[in-house]
């Protein structure tokens, strides 16, 4: 897409975009789960690495210089305008339930988003023009192998200050506009987690506008990256994107045994490590996990639909 153009589009497509933008905003919130994986599912994810990519360095001085009528040709606001608010009803929303169901029915809330990334794969892979060249199968399993070891890694203990947040924010934008990446889980990683979902409840407005500093900083320089890499090599990097996805499956497998716990920021017992295993036994909740599993593989083709009108109308 050429930087600054954007679709004609009517108030009802902004409100479907909206809606796409809920959906990522939802899959963010959850660690092992990326709103780049819906916003490719959805077929709005090259779209979104241009849109960001058209607030450069021209565009700004536009703004600077008060030339706002140029301004608001040169970026793709209505755009980002309308999955941003998407976005952030969603994490504003949803984040107590979200907190709430990962620390009470956690088989269930995993079981649903395994069949979303099961799901996922087969949709975004079948965006590959060619599959039989030997660089898209070791593409795939790169991409696959350094997502398991990154899933596998144990969080770390690390610093409040102010610069640690704002290094979160960029590290963990990067990995959330990833399909197959979690920017939550990276937040894991880096132990800051439950101190930002905590800042969002409380509505923290310091905590949140460091971490949301460095968003913008980290998804400003990733954007161009991957514009580029979709420029020139397109099939590749859908694949390795796919790799991705396959990965992060360790990271959502519903069953786990712990093996050990740590304390967090506010005093809460929580696993450190776990390793995957199958049920012990067959109940409701198995097959309330399966079912689940079902209705998100079910759930990806129905926004896949969605995405191919969407793409058909603009």
């Amino acid at each position: 897409m050429r930087e600054g153009a954007a679709p004609e589009r009517t108030w009802k497509d902004y409100l479907l975009l909206g809606l796409k933008g809920f959906i990522m905003g939802a899959s963010d919130v959850i660690p092992g789960v990326s709103g780049g994986t819906m916003a490719f599912i959805l077929g709005i994810y090259e779209e979104l690495i241009d849109a960001i990519r058209s607030f450069n360095l021209k565009s700004f001085r536009l703004l600077a210089s008060l030339r706002w009528e140029s301004f608001r040709k040169a970026v793709a606001w209505p755009f980002l305008l309308a999955v941003g608010v998407g976005i952030l009803t969603a994490i504003f929303s949803l984040a107590r339930v979200l907190e709430w169901l990962l620390q009470n029915r956690p088989v269930l809330i995993w079981s649903f988003f395994f069949g979303l990334i099961v799901a996922s794969m087969i949709t975004v892979g079948r965006r590959v023009g060619q599959w039989r060249a030997a660089s898209r199968w070791l593409g795939l399993g790169l991409g696959a192998a350094g997502t398991y070891i990154l899933v596998g890694l144990v969080p770390v203990s690390t610093p409040q200050d102010p610069w640690f947040l704002f290094l979160s924010g960029a590290v963990a934008i990067c990995a959330m506009i990833l399909p197959g990446i979690s920017g939550s889980f990276v937040l894991v990683l880096l132990g800051k987690y439950q101190h930002v979902l905590s800042a969002v409840n409380q509505r923290d407005l310091v905590t949140l506008g460091l971490v949301a500093a460095g968003a913008l900083f980290g998804i400003a320089a990733f954007s161009r990256l991957l514009a580029w890499l979709f420029r020139r090599y397109h099939d590749l990097t859908v694949v390795v994107l796919t790799g991705l996805m396959l990965g992060s499956l360790r990271k959502v497998w519903p069953w786990k045994e712990t093996l050990g716990y740590r304390n967090d920021p506010h005093g809460h017992i929580v696993p450190l490590l776990q390793v995957n295993i199958l049920p012990r036994q067959w109940g409701v909740e198995e097959t309330t996990a399966i079912c689940l599993m079902i209705l998100g593989f079910l759930v990806v083709l129905l926004l896949e639909r969605m995405g191919d009108r969407s793409r058909g109308t603009a």
